[in-house]
């Protein structure tokens, strides 16, 4: 599991643990016992909120990065491609002009 995983599962766990407890200790009133689960229960929204909100802009970051990496990868080959195709059209040129003088030293001995 990543860390984003495990700190969301703690926050949700502490949540519960924390709201069983206060319900089973609580000294104060019924009514300000449930206000203060419903305050609690508001921040951990925000703060699973906030965690998400972070989980997905770090994953929006890694997959602009990865999509460049491919990209440049991708122009790379392509390059390297191009350049091997010049060589090989090169040598064959090479080959040819060879093969048209053989034939032709060839039709002159004959």
């Amino acid at each position: 599991m990543s860390n984003s995983e495990n700190t969301f599962l703690g926050v949700l766990a502490g949540t519960a643990i924390g709201i069983v407890l206060g319900i089973l200790i609580a000294p104060d009133k019924g009514a300000n016992t449930r206000q203060k689960i419903s305050d609690e229960a508001l921040k951990t929204k925000q703060k699973l909120s906030d965690t998400v909100d972070q989980i997905k802009e770090k994953s929006d970051a890694s997959a602009t990065t990865q999509n460049q990496n491919l990209d440049e990868h991708i122009e790379s080959i392509l390059s390297t491609v191009s350049y091997k195709a010049d060589e090989v059209i090169t040598a064959l040129e090479r080959k040819l002009k060879d093969l048209k003088e053989k034939n032709k030293e060839f039709q002159e001995n004959n």
